[in-house]
């Protein structure tokens, strides 16, 4: 999500004087996404329904190697009944390159657990399920009046394990798919025309996920996240977020008596902390 660093503070002049054409490119993009994905979610009529009450508490850092390259560290401990069971397991770790100002380039690579949760689990062994990702991604920041915005396109290559029937945590195969991921975030002061240390700020993201390649089939939607909440920024590199967080999810298997598609439609909380602890100095 967008987070405000001074050295982007310092630098008033908007993305699109870098990029021309960008703020029309990315909103056009925004739009499309959002609009072509509602659609499909909205548009199966007969869908059996699962909706969960979740709980995401998420670390964040990014660590400075140098003047352009950071180190990405990330941690999402996921709850259903916001803490009471667990849903997911997420951690991540990565590397980003400045390309410019406001456009950085990155990658690395995701170990999730998924446990079974909900009235339809995505997987019906009983037992949790790995998965191991490698991800590329970019950057844009721009700013909008007082807005701090944040494009992010994401890939990701998945291998999800499939587990033996009967033999607990073992894998007996993994399954390959491809994802690509568009997330708008921003960030709104609310103490002053730029963000400083101490000061209340307003935060939100929409995030889409789609799922392309030869065994996605039918299922070309796979998850939006839309969330927003307020957040207090205590130094340039420690902020603390609670955010309002609502996800919809196509599961790629069918509900297995009717044949209808199934679809979770979960709400609750997600609380972020940013914590980006410098391990080298930048050079000037």
């Amino acid at each position: 999500m967008g987070k405000v660093r001074r050295a982007e503070r310092d630098n008033p002049r908007p993305l699109t004087d870098v990029l021309p054409g960008m703020r029309q490119f990315t909103g056009l993009v925004s739009i499309s996404l959002v609009l072509g994905c509602g659609q499909a979610a909205s548009g199966q009529a007969a869908r059996v329904r699962d909706t969960n009450q979740i709980g995401w508490f998420v670390y964040e850092g990014d660590h400075r190697l140098g003047r352009r390259w950071t180190l990405h560290t990330e941690y999402q401990w996921r709850r259903v009944y916001f803490i009471r069971d667990a849903q997911q397991s997420l951690a991540r770790l990565g590397g980003a390159f400045q390309l410019a100002p406001r456009v950085s380039v990155g990658g690395g690579y995701t170990s999730l657990i998924t446990h079974p949760y909900g009235d339809y689990p995505t997987a019906d062994t009983g037992v949790p399920f790995p998965e191991h990702r490698f991800y590329q991604d970019v950057q844009l920041r721009d700013t909008l009046g007082r807005v701090v915005l944040e494009h992010r396109l994401r890939l990701e290559q998945r291998w999800q394990g499939q587990l033996a029937e009967g033999k607990g945590r073992v894998v007996q195969a993994w399954e390959y798919q491809n994802r690509i991921r568009y997330q708008l975030s921003a960030t709104l002061p609310l103490q002053g025309p730029r963000l400083d240390n101490r000061e209340w700020y307003l935060t939100g993201f929409d995030e889409v996920f789609l799922s392309f390649g030869r065994r996605v089939g039918a299922n070309v939607f796979n998850q939006n996240r839309v969330a927003g909440g307020v957040g207090y920024q205590f130094t340039d590199d420690f902020q603390v977020a609670v955010l309002y967080l609502n996800q919809i999810t196509q599961h790629a298997d069918p509900e297995l008596i009717t044949g209808l598609p199934v679809f979770e439609f979960n709400h609750g909380f997600r609380l972020n902390v940013n914590y980006n602890l410098p391990l080298m100095k930048a050079r000037k």
